[in-house]
């Protein structure tokens, strides 16, 4: 069965941002109006730079689409970037070269590395496409996912439970899909009221000291069926698909899949969701969700549960980390590109997308047609023969053994 993949293309401060993304199914809503939303929600967030407010999304679907649906064939969408004219000469595609070359690279940051790898004199080579920007293109995919979950009751929603030392208690209710637009309508996308004016507080003290702050963000999904992902091989369990996903996510160095981190502390005999059935849907439930929904690299049919932590940014509104000029090799600060103070807040949205792609591609590797109908019934099929006696694959190789024995 078929999956999605999808790739980007483009510089933060080029033209235009690129995506295609192939092996979406015929028949899904989609509009310019729905991905300029989502990537309006990605510039949310109180400790936002000023690009924020001057950077808008020019969105244009180049293929793919017909009519407000999908086609069946690949989808191809440019994001414009309407500060191209001040960059035009800088970022030039045609031959040149830059009047004001970047030498100071800034740790913490691609910069000297990608010089090193590539043989480049000027960091804006590396940032360029190292640059969080490129995440605008990851939405854009992002939201063609969510879409096609939406058509299979699943929904996948994200919230800050960290930032800098302000962490939300574990132990408190998550939201739920229908608590999103709160989550939104917060200056840092934190659905706990206390939390979000500690949060505020922290932001505006390391803005004053010209400072930067990581954090950590929750990402749910709710309706997930039992059996996306696979025990049989390393590069088919979706736990570890997720945790690609996420760590290929700009400046995420830590994620955490149900009670991750902490689960190491605890003794077996807690560790682990006990299982039941529940005589009134006819299905088998977990008493917990210490597993954050995956078992053995399989979904388990309850909420899945990853959380993705993001390290403070590179660039500082007051460089004070030592670096060295790779000209003269002598000792100074970093450079200063515009910059934030914190993104946590976007980076829930962008966990969302990187999340929703990884559950699409398997949910049609499960259930897949060339069509959202034909997938739909293919997917209901499955959960309508759930846990049959005999078992459907015990019924499947019953007739093929009396299939052959008759010829």
């Amino acid at each position: 069965m078929g999956s999605i993949r999808y790739l980007t293309a483009g510089e933060s401060h080029g033209k235009a941002l690129v995506t295609i993304v192939e092996g979406l199914p015929a028949g899904i809503p989609i509009s310019v109006e729905e991905i300029q939303n989502e990537l309006g929600r990605r510039r949310l967030g109180f400790g936002r730079g000023p690009r924020m407010r001057f950077e808008k999304d020019e969105v244009t679907i180049l293929g793919g689409v017909r009519f407000g649906r999908t086609l069946g064939s690949p989808v191809a969408i440019e994001i414009g970037n309407t500060e191209w004219p001040k960059w035009e000469s800088e970022m030039s595609v045609g031959p040149g070269s830059s009047t004001k070359p970047l030498t100071a690279p800034r740790p913490g940051h691609a910069d000297l590395s990608g010089m090193l790898k590539y043989g480049f004199s000027d960091a804006r080579d590396v940032l360029e496409r190292a640059s969080a920007r490129e995440t605008a293109a990851k939405v854009a995919a992002g939201i063609c996912a969510k879409k096609l979950l939406r058509y299979m009751r699943i929904e996948i929603l994200s919230h800050v439970v960290s930032i800098g030392e302000v962490v939300v208690d574990p132990l408190l209710d998550p939201p739920w899909p229908g608590d999103l637009e709160a989550i939104d309508s917060s200056p840092v996308r934190c659905f706990f009221p206390d939390y979000e004016e500690k949060m505020v507080a922290a932001i505006k003290a390391a803005a004053k000291e010209g400072d930067s702050l990581g954090g950590t963000v929750e990402v749910i999904a709710i309706g997930v069926p039992v059996g996306l992902g696979s025990h049989v091989h390393w590069d088919r369990r979706i736990d570890g698909l997720f945790a690609q996903a996420l760590m290929g996510i700009q400046a995420v160095k830590a994620v955490e899949i149900g009670e991750g981190f902490s689960i190491g502390r605890k003794r077996g005999s807690l560790a682990h969701d006990s299982i039941t059935w529940d005589k009134e849907s006819s299905n088998y439930k977990r008493v917990t969700d210490r597993a954050g929904g995956i078992e053995g690299g399989i979904t388990t049919g309850e909420p899945i549960i990853l959380r993705a932590t993001m390290k403070p940014l590179a660039t500082l509104n007051r460089p004070v980390i030592g670096t060295v000029d790779t000209k003269t090799k002598e000792e100074t600060v970093s450079f200063k590109e515009r910059t934030d103070v914190t993104a946590v807040p976007a980076l829930g949205v962008v966990c969302e997308s990187a999340v929703a792609i990884v559950l699409a591609s398997e949910a049609l590797r499960k259930f897949g047609g060339d069509s959202m109908a034909e997938t739909i019934g293919n997917k209901d099929s499955f959960i309508s023969n759930l846990d049959k006696t005999p078992s459907s694959a015990e019924a499947l190789s019953a007739n093929q053994s009396n299939h052959l024995e008759k010829r």
